[in-house]
């Protein structure tokens, strides 16, 4: 806030002014309408312009009718098919392919079914080796149990939630590398949904690039950046470090940026909170000269001292500001701390009132005469403070009105 220079022998004498403007008794401290639409015949057109009548439509034919390419309509799968599926997986009836894994097991399958499933099965079955008439594919790099139940997601789209919980990241690197859209939105989420934890969230992360989930990604940056002490410290972190340090430097910059974003939007709060306490000051300090409060108010009104509560949330520590600056013997702008402040909310006020002439509040008309000799610094200081003031006093009245102690404690209580 702006600083203003007194002399120490006129603050004593404005002090003399100020206390005898007040009473201070014993008390401390319809629908619109809508226009028709006109509507032309055609036969109508065509007798007042002269155009001649279009041709009749084609009669039906009775030769090939082309059907669209897809047929729009509903869709119910029972449990009986989906038994069927699975029964067709499990009991390997006409398999005419093996699925070979890490360990060397064997899962029969059809390659009709893998290669209508998968684009990428379709390529590997067209070269594949046969012997004895069966065909032979390889997907290694993943447990058996992973593979088991990839293959039966091609045929029924079913899965145990428990292998699906255990072998969720195989099959979300599975379902990206054989082109698997439908088990790999099931994949992401339920890692979304509940399976990502602070221990897997790098090894997500990392997945999620790789296999192009952006969704997925953000969340877990954002998971590491809200508890990155604790995922800092664990295993999938220090591995993380050691191969892909690219990542790390990026992670660490989230979360400066984040910490940053985060102390300015706290920083913004409380200035926000400081200008509408002092927006209450202002309504405060004019309540008490204009009307009164309780105990304290101008000399021509009558003070009843009641102990009813005021609705200024401000009014109490402004009285209490009042009675300290009307007894203070320092009363020097930089001798006081608590008549500084009065002398500062004396010089908003004036910058705010538009009747000088009228005010009742003490020295109002003075600190508009005194702006005039002021340098430039100080007025550009004191109108931005002013907007500032105001633009939280307008923002305050949808929200706050009517929300005692919402703000912090007051800054003008002694």
């Amino acid at each position: 806030m702006a600083q203003t220079d007194f002399d120490s022998s006129w603050a004593t004498t404005t002090g003399e002014f100020f206390k005898d403007s007040f009473i201070l008794q014993g008390q401390e401290g319809n629908p619109a309408d809508i226009l028709p639409v006109l509507e032309v015949s055609t036969s109508s057109l065509c007798q007042k312009s002269n155009i001649p009548k279009p041709p009749p439509f084609p009669r039906a034919s009775f030769g090939r009718v082309n059907f669209p390419k897809r047929v729009k309509g509903c869709s119910y799968v029972s449990k009986e098919t989906k038994d069927m599926w699975e029964n067709l997986f499990k009991e390997a009836y006409g398999a005419d392919v093996h699925v070979l894994t890490e360990v060397k097991a064997i899962i029969p399958a059809h390659s009709n079914v893998l290669g209508m499933a998968s684009p990428v099965l379709r390529n590997l079955l067209q070269q594949a080796k046969v012997k004895d008439g069966v065909q032979y594919i390889k997907i290694p790099g993943v447990p058996s149990e992973a593979v088991y139940a990839f293959i039966r997601f091609l045929y029924s789209s079913c899965y145990e939630q428990e292998e699906m919980k255990k072998f969720v990241l195989h099959l979300l690197v599975l379902s990206h590398s054989f082109s698997l859209p439908s088990l790999k939105r099931v994949c992401i989420n339920l890692l979304e949904q509940a399976w990502l934890t602070t221990e897997n969230a790098i090894d997500v992360l990392q997945l999620a690039r790789k296999c192009d989930a952006p969704r997925l990604s953000l969340i877990c940056v954002r998971l590491i950046v809200k508890n990155f002490k604790t995922i800092s410290a664990t295993e999938g972190w220090k591995v993380m470090k050691r191969t892909d340090p690219a990542l790390e430097q990026e992670l660490l910059e989230a979360v400066v940026e984040a910490d940053s974003k985060k102390q300015e939007r706290l920083k913004k709060i409380e200035e926000k909170k400081m200008y509408l306490q002092l927006n209450q000051a202002m309504e405060a300090l004019l309540h008490i000269c204009k009307d009164g409060c309780r105990t304290i108010g101008p000399r021509d009104k009558v003070l009843k001292g009641s102990q009813v509560a005021c609705g200024f949330p401000a009014c109490k520590g402004v009285e209490t500001l009042v009675r300290h600056f009307s007894s203070c013997k320092i009363r020097v702008p930089g001798g006081c701390i608590h008549c500084k402040r009065m002398w500062q909310l004396l010089e908003l006020h004036s910058r705010i009132c538009n009747q000088p002439d009228f005010c009742k509040v003490p020295l109002c008309r003075h600190f508009k005469e005194k702006m005039q000799h002021q340098s430039k610094n100080d007025e550009a200081k004191w109108n931005l403070l002013v907007s500032k003031v105001k633009a939280a006093k307008t923002m305050s009245k949808p929200s706050l009105t009517g929300r005692p102690g919402f703000l912090q404690p007051n800054p003008f209580r002694l």
